[in-house]
């Protein structure tokens, strides 16, 4: 009696095998993922007043800011009637970068003080870099310590590197320059910064708790956050006259002067939508920082603001 034969032709055999190749595929999880894809496209942050998906707001800032850079410090000064050279020497005033006489005598000969490492986020066109290299270089006598000026933004990078060339800084080692997100600073290990430093940028992140979360682990314990930018008038009056400066001169300065009104029309909405100083102050703890008193530095009746946060030891 012959053995019973199944799937006996060689076509018969291949269908099967092929069928019996074919991956498992689950309905209900695709429809899951899916959903999931269709949740993170649907997340929508502000770019000035309008809200777009967040995967779309980084390339329209970038957009803007290679647009102006090559006017940008131009039309700081005329927006701000040159006061924004004023802020900004405050700010690093009131941090004192370097290292510190006092410190340094007190320091064993054996273990010399270690140099500082400070960071400048958003710092492209190198205004505060150059500060703090200058304050801890004249002020606290420090030639050591160093910076780092990271920008998101290749062509705000390039006007900075232009400017460093009539510096003392040109092709220093105290000085180097690296293209980054704030967001994910990847190049930097934990705690490997002593001063964090942030001005008139963190608006124009998509993400900024993110930010700040990403300066928190790059700081050294008892290291300092430190952010200069624009905020909340608490007077009325000066709120006023500074809302009809804001939406009626400068879209027209940076018309007449760099060709562009529609880039600072965004800066001008960028400004008005950051949060206010108390709110901000609730991000940088958020983030894990400590907030000293008082937690803010209003400048100029609250146009600009300063804030900081200590890294716990």
């Amino acid at each position: 009696m012959s053995k019973p034969t199944l799937w006996r032709t060689p076509t018969r055999l291949s269908r099967r095998l092929i069928a019996a190749k074919q991956p498992y595929r689950c309905l209900s999880c695709s429809f899951r993922l899916a959903q999931e894809q269709a949740k993170q496209d649907a997340k929508t942050t502000h770019f000035g007043f309008e809200n777009v998906p967040e995967s779309e707001k980084e390339s329209r800032v970038g957009a803007v800011f290679s647009s102006v850079a090559s006017s940008y410090d131009t039309m700081n000064d005329l927006m701000s009637l040159y006061i924004h050279r004023l802020w900004k020497d405050r700010f690093v005033r009131s941090l004192n970068p370097g290292l510190h006489p006092t410190t340094a005598t007190t320091t064993s000969s054996s273990s010399p003080p270690q140099p500082q490492t400070l960071l400048d986020i958003a710092g492209g066109t190198g205004d505060i870099a150059f500060r703090l290299l200058s304050h801890a270089t004249d002020i606290n006598n420090d030639t050591m310590s160093r910076v780092i000026v990271s920008d998101i933004n290749p062509a705000m990078l390039s006007e900075g590197k232009k400017r460093s060339l009539e510096t003392p800084w040109a092709g220093s080692e105290r000085l180097s320059w690296v293209e980054a997100n704030a967001e994910r600073l990847s190049m930097l290990d934990d705690a490997s910064i002593d001063l964090y430093t942030v001005a008139f940028g963190i608006r124009n992140f998509t993400n900024k708790q993110a930010a700040l979360e990403e300066a928190f682990r790059v700081l050294k314990p008892g290291g300092i956050f430190a952010c200069l930018e624009f905020s909340k008038v608490g007077n009325r009056l000066l709120n006023g006259v500074y809302k009809r400066w804001s939406f009626g001169a400068i879209p027209l300065i940076g018309q007449l002067v760099a060709g562009d009104r529609e880039s600072y029309q965004y800066l001008v909405e960028s400004i008005e939508k950051f949060p206010s100083q108390r709110e901000f102050v609730g991000m940088i703890e958020q983030a894990g920082f400590m907030v000293p008193e008082p937690a803010w530095e209003d400048l100029t009746g609250g146009i600009a603001a300063i804030h900081r946060g200590f890294k716990p030891v």
